[in-house]
């Protein structure tokens, strides 16, 4: 019996040795993933802090921003030529921009109607948008200045399966920021 007994106890304390070496295994698992965890915590709050000071940053620097669209602006339908009255509005536009004598940056952004097809509507932005720059560049606002980028159809302001809709999607935007 007392033989019986101890085997018994040896098979138990391998058993439990066994079972004690796995849950220390687990234990330090669960301790490397809780590491892993708290990195990540403060790698994702770190994020968030620069992208909320982005916020404040950004927010401090749009001033105003002016639309050119095919009601006011006319570009023809393909088209990137600038029309008298486009040019008046230009104009006031220097003018202000002049005025305020600030040194200011403008983006202006080049966006068409979902007609024709992605690649020439790309194209056509971009030109409407140089059209414009070029303009304010003759009435002595900078080139280093002012950026152009074409969203082409991508930006829709109105939906483009009526003439009207197609028309207000014709347009260029000038943001102006400090």
């Amino acid at each position: 019996m007392t033989l019986g007994g101890c085997a018994t106890q040896d098979y138990v304390d391998k058993h439990v040795a066994v079972v004690q070496g796995q849950v220390g295994d687990l234990q330090g698992k669960q301790a490397a993933t809780d590491t892993h965890l708290t990195q990540v915590d403060q790698t994702a709050q770190d994020a968030l802090n620069r992208a909320e000071a982005a916020g404040k940053l950004a927010e401090g620097k749009f001033l105003y921003s002016m639309v050119l669209s095919d009601d006011s602006v006319k570009f023809p339908v393909d088209g990137t030529q600038l029309s008298a009255e486009a040019q008046t509005r230009l104009m006031d536009f220097v003018q202000k921009l002049k005025s305020d004598n600030k040194n200011v940056y403008l983006e202006i952004q080049g966006h068409t109607d979902a007609t024709g097809s992605e690649p020439g509507n790309i194209r056509l932005g971009e030109e409407r948008a140089e059209a414009v720059r070029r303009f304010f560049n003759v009435q002595g606002v900078p080139l280093n200045r002012m950026s152009t980028i074409s969203f082409g159809p991508d930006s829709p302001v109105a939906p483009n399966n009526t003439r009207e809709g197609r028309a207000q999607n014709r347009r260029v935007v000038v943001i102006v920021m400090a």
